[in-house]
């Protein structure tokens, strides 16, 4: 009986841990994500009560005090227009942050659904799918993205569907080759076997079986779709240029670059909110990955 209960509980001890436990573990283990998930959640918060935090309306104009350095009266300094400078950084988070994760959602959206058809498809419809795909590939992204910006016209929103429209190919080619791998295993076989249809195999059967790559993907691009929007609106293919857009401030900044608190603060929001993605995304990829997971 003690032979038995002394098997039961060294069994018990390596139990594979659950996804809490693991998750904590790489926490422990890599402060930088929760350096990054800190940051993050910090600019989040931000980016919902700015309005009630922020000194003064960002469109202020103080003509007096314009191009004051950092101090009492402005914390972060005022640009060229007597604007707080301070005020604007808190207000360009409720633009860029909503902005950047928009790019990600349409984009990862449309990549997942073009690249999980394809796969499952094959045949023509995979072919003229990936052919397509490949199309998209074969250009700078930024340098497309500037295109159809200009060609839609400077604004928030051109400026999302843009990017958003030459986001998606990489999610396509992953989902595709996670597809075409799953479809071939016994359960996706077993659902054919008891009558679901085409669709229902796809989207609930095979697809939760390949969402993980995607998710690591979306979290690691997060920090490059909010500095993609930077630099479209850096040269003006972004928001009006009254607009408190840390891309559009830095740009700004730039033609005042003796005033080194125009460009600075906005800068080191986007250098910041980036390098938390970043992190988070690499914590999220040990959490999920089956290789690091079972070392």
């Amino acid at each position: 009986m003690s032979s038995i209960s002394s098997i039961s509980s060294s069994t018990h001890e390596f139990e594979s841990p659950s996804r809490r436990q693991l998750a904590a573990y790489h926490l422990r283990r890599n402060p930088l994500v929760s350096l990054g998930l800190v940051i993050a959640i910090v600019w989040i918060v931000i980016a919902f009560i700015a309005p009630a935090i922020a000194p003064v309306e960002p469109l202020k104009q103080d003509l007096v005090n314009r191009l004051a350095a950092p101090g009492q009266l402005f914390l972060m300094g005022s640009d060229e227009l007597g604007r707080d400078i301070f005020s604007r950084v808190l207000w360009g988070s409720r633009i860029t942050i909503p902005a950047g994760l928009a790019v990600i959602i349409i984009g990862s959206t449309i990549g997942v659904i073009i690249g999980a058809v394809a796969g499952y498809a094959g045949g023509v419809v995979d072919e003229l799918l990936m052919r397509l795909t490949e199309l998209f590939m074969a250009f700078p992204f930024i340098i497309l993205a500037m295109a159809v910006t200009a060609a839609l016209g400077p604004d928030i929103r051109n400026a999302v569907l843009a990017l958003s429209a030459v986001w998606w190919p990489r999610y396509a080619r992953i989902l595709r080759g996670l597809v075409l791998e799953v479809k071939s295993q016994e359960f996706v076989e077993a659902a054919h076997s008891a009558g679901a249809g085409g669709a229902y195999v796809l989207f609930r059967t095979i697809l939760p079986n390949c969402v993980a790559p995607a998710v690591i993907l979306a979290t690691l691009d997060i920090g490059t779709a909010i500095l993609s929007f930077a630099a479209l609106s850096f040269i003006g293919l972004g928001p009006e240029p009254s607009s408190p857009e840390w891309g559009r401030m830095v740009s700004i900044g730039i033609d005042f670059f003796d005033q080194w608190w125009m460009w600075l603060f906005p800068g080191l929001a986007i250098a910041g909110l980036v390098m938390a993605f970043n992190f988070i995304g690499d914590g999220l990829r040990d959490i999920l990955d089956p290789r690091l997971r079972g070392e």
